[in-house]
């Protein structure tokens, strides 16, 4: 069972247009965007995508108006973060600023997954028997330097395509 992770896409609606032709190929059930979306108009984007939509809003998104109308048209689930979720009895807990995370697992054992952005660079490691990982840049202008993440529920292993 394959979840897709997107982080930081700032609007960048060409790159957005990718993403979803990704996730919609790896056929994955779920997205996880991990904030920073930056307009209403991307977010309307992945309303094309074939899985499910949710997410955390990002420092770039929490004096955005009208996320929250599109969050809300097309059913996806966003708040701000931390947000909690259960996925094939997986533990995931999504944030934004990764600042937190390291108490957050000392607070919160058995958490199987954590999902952040904003800093734009790639993580891919274990904590306390918890994955963490951003797949890094998403919206950037250099074609092949952009990733996406695909993170097999299962295995708990997580993998970047490049775009």
């Amino acid at each position: 069972m394959l979840i897709g992770v997107v982080s930081d896409t700032h609007n960048n609606i060409k790159n957005i247009k990718q993403i979803i032709s990704l996730f919609n190929k790896e056929d994955v059930i779920s997205v996880i965007h991990t904030g920073d979306i930056a307009s209403k108009k991307a977010l309307d984007q992945f309303s094309t995508l074939n899985a499910k939509l949710i997410g955390v809003y990002g420092n770039n998104d929490r004096n955005e108006t009208g996320l929250e109308d599109i969050a809300k048209k097309y059913s996806f689930k966003f708040q701000n973060p931390p947000k909690s979720i259960k996925i094939m009895d997986k533990r995931i807990t999504i944030f934004h600023e990764p600042e937190e995370i390291d108490s957050f697992i000392l607070k919160n054992p058995g958490v199987d997954l954590i999902l952040h952005g904003h800093t734009h660079r790639y993580r891919n490691e274990i904590k306390n028997n918890t994955l963490i990982f951003n797949p890094g840049e998403s919206a950037g202008m250099l074609k092949g330097k952009n990733a996406i993440g695909i993170v097999n529920l299962k295995s708990l292993r997580a993998k970047r395509i490049f775009f």
